[in-house]
């Protein structure tokens, strides 16, 4: 194709459409640009009214950098309105859709997609996240450790580890109760932390009352964990959190609960261990799991300690959702005032062979967390294709592993995050090209309104993921592109806490990655500090790493270059893995950029000259990554 077409580009944001989150019946102005001298004879914008095909030509609606505009209105007929654009030119016809330009007529899968009936939180595309783990954290009141043999779990006793500084323990070891007094108040104590390294917003591993260190095992959604503060520790948080401008979203499993939770009910008694008691609980709540012959149960992914809650049950729903004083409004309201939900296990949420209720009470519990708190964030734990449940009646994004962190860790070197847990397709040597990242992002992308391309959740380390820096097969300039990925990309950021400190860890088990926060060591003054930080402030300071649109400018072979842009600002994110130097073409006119500075914007060195009125071309060194900002037209 033709150099020309690199330039097409239209989004959903303001620049390219008047109302990005219209209201029913209203008319929006779409638009599209492309290079001025584009040999395009006619534009096109072509969507469906009642089934039927509408076409209508655009308009020209002025140049600004090389670029020409064009605009068309359209009536907003439909809760979701899709559309896409005929190029026609002397001899071809181009079609454009989300996913990019062909010649042959597409179907509607990657179509742009306004919604009419979404509330957009806001907040979100603006957001660095840092997720905590909080027993491993900061431990802010001694107090509340737990203390050693305690209780037990399974006939394993609690443990109190003698120094903050110890090696978490192996769960053949441990059995996930090994203890180092991280909880709430430390957090709360960490806060100028926080705000100096530039993060607006916390994601928090589960609070709520469970014998585990990592808290999936929930014996009572109604309380804080008294080893993490109790109640009080969370108001006191979340109050401090907002006085400083951040945000706070909790995380929860409503698909499973604990084997100790108080309203399972398996041999008619059951020992609560919040209140160290036995109890025989009314058949209302044995209903609320899965109960076949002699007591069998069904539990998640096979382990017993997790039984699956059964939704069937509408006492259950209302404990959980839909009631006034359901558990995910009860920490909405004030005095907690949380900011979000982040859900775990929720692709297998409500889903059980012959009992498939998701598609039915995602969009109840959207609408019920919605009613309580309008620009809440509900954020879901699915690590593959997941369009289905982001099209403005379900989740807010997904944990986002499909687009960010699986590709890119896997176009750095390592197998992919899921099978690597598949002996024969781990060792596959097969290394994925720039190419494959472009696909594999844009595939997630392209089938999403544009309102959730904002949304995104880009991570690649989790307390689900060995940590990225602990490999020792990636290299320091590796993980630095890593971190460049996930901030060139629509969405917030998420630093997993620890990674800006280098903190250790192994591979292998999630034991590895949830070691205790380093805060006795130097790494402010470390270079993995020094990258977050700067990568924090740019996305605080520019609207375009926030609000702007987003393009793919190159891949090829083991290169990729990603851009941000708005009509004002633009960054590019050059991504090298390969093992050879490169000079790559840029075309910077696409996003109304005219060259590169001497240096990115952590200090290295760019080598790079003019092309032609549209490109520049790169020297990339071998495995080396930058961040840039663009000198705009």
């Amino acid at each position: 194709m033709d150099n020309w077409l690199e330039s097409v580009y239209s989004d959903g944001t303001a620049m390219f459409v008047s109302a990005p989150s219209p209201k029913p019946r209203q008319t929006v102005t779409v638009r599209i640009r492309m290079y001025a001298d584009a040999p395009v004879r006619h534009v096109f914008l072509r969507w469906l009214r009642n089934g039927l095909e509408q076409v209508a030509e655009m308009a020209p609606a002025g140049e600004r950098a090389g670029l020409a505009y064009y605009a068309a209105d359209m009536p907003v007929t439909e809760s979701r309105m899709q559309y896409h654009f005929y190029l026609a030119c002397d001899d071809v016809i181009y079609y454009y859709t989300q996913r990019g330009i062909t010649t042959y007529l597409p179907d509607h899968t990657y179509d742009f997609r306004l919604l009419t009936d979404y509330v957009q939180p806001a907040w979100v595309k603006e957001a660095v996240f840092y997720q905590i783990f909080p027993e491993r954290f900061c431990n802010g009141d001694p107090a509340n450790d737990v203390r050693p043999g305690e209780y037990s779990q399974d006939g394993h006793p609690a443990i109190r580890m003698k120094s903050w500084n110890d090696t978490p323990l192996d769960y053949q070891q441990g059995f996930c109760l090994d203890f180092f007094g991280g909880d709430l108040e430390g957090i709360r104590q960490k806060i100028p932390y926080l705000k100096e390294l530039g993060v607006t917003a916390l994601y928090i591993n589960p609070i709520f009352r469970a014998p585990s260190v990592h808290k999936y095992d929930c014996v009572d959604y109604f309380h804080v964990d008294p080893h993490f503060g109790g109640d009080e520790a969370l108001e006191a948080l979340s109050a401090a959190l907002h006085e400083n401008g951040m945000k706070l979203i909790l995380d929860i499993s409503i698909n499973h609960t604990g084997a100790n939770h108080r309203w399972f009910n398996r041999d008619g008694m059951f020992f609560d261990i919040s209140e160290g008691a036995y109890h025989d609980p009314a058949a209302k709540e044995r209903g609320y799991y899965f109960f076949g012959e002699g007591n069998a149960y069904h539990a998640w992914y096979g382990n017993e300690n997790l039984p699956t809650l059964n939704y069937t049950s509408q006492a259950l729903r209302d404990e959980i959702y839909s009631g006034r004083d359901s558990v995910l409004k009860k920490w909405l309201k004030p005095p907690y005032n949380i900011d979000g939900w982040r859900f775990d296990v929720a692709d297998t949420f409500a889903r059980n062979d012959d009992i498939q209720l998701a598609q039915e009470l995602w969009p109840e519990i959207r609408k019920s967390i919605r009613e309580e708190a309008p620009q809440a964030y509900i954020l879901a734990e699915d690590w593959g294709d997941c369009a289905g449940y982001l099209q403005g009646d379900g989740w807010d994004s997904p944990m986002n592993y499909f687009g960010c962190g699986r590709p890119i860790r896997q176009f750095f070197g390592q197998p992919d995050l899921f099978m690597s847990r598949n002996p024969v397709l781990r060792d596959v040597p097969y290394r994925m090209t720039a190419e494959d990242l472009e696909n594999r992002v844009m595939q997630h992308l392209a089938k999403l309104p544009w309102v959730m391309w904002e949304n995104q959740f880009n991570l690649f380390d989790s307390h689900d993921a060995s940590r990225l820096h602990n490999d020792p097969a990636i290299s320091p300039m590796a993980w630095r592109g890593a971190v460049y990925f996930q901030f060139i990309l629509t969405g917030a950021a998420s630093i997993y806490y620890g990674d800006e400190a280098a903190i250790d860890g192994t591979l292998g088990s999630n034991e590895g990655c949830r070691y205790p926060m380093p805060w006795d060591s130097d790494f402010k003054n470390g270079a993995q500090y020094r990258v977050y930080h700067t990568m924090a402030r740019l996305k605080r300071d520019h609207r375009a790493l926030s609000h702007g649109g987003m393009k793919f400018l190159y891949a090829r072979g083991r290169v990729a270059a990603v851009a941000r842009f708005t009509a004002d600002d633009a960054f590019v994110a050059v991504l090298s893995a390969g093992e050879k130097a490169e000079r790559i073409r840029l075309p910077l006119g696409a996003i109304g950029a005219a060259g590169l500075p001497n240096t990115d914007v952590l200090g290295e060195t760019l080598d790079w000259r003019p092309l032609d009125e549209h490109s520049v071309e790169l020297a990339v060194p071998a495995g080396t990554c930058y961040f840039i900002e663009c000198e705009m037209k």
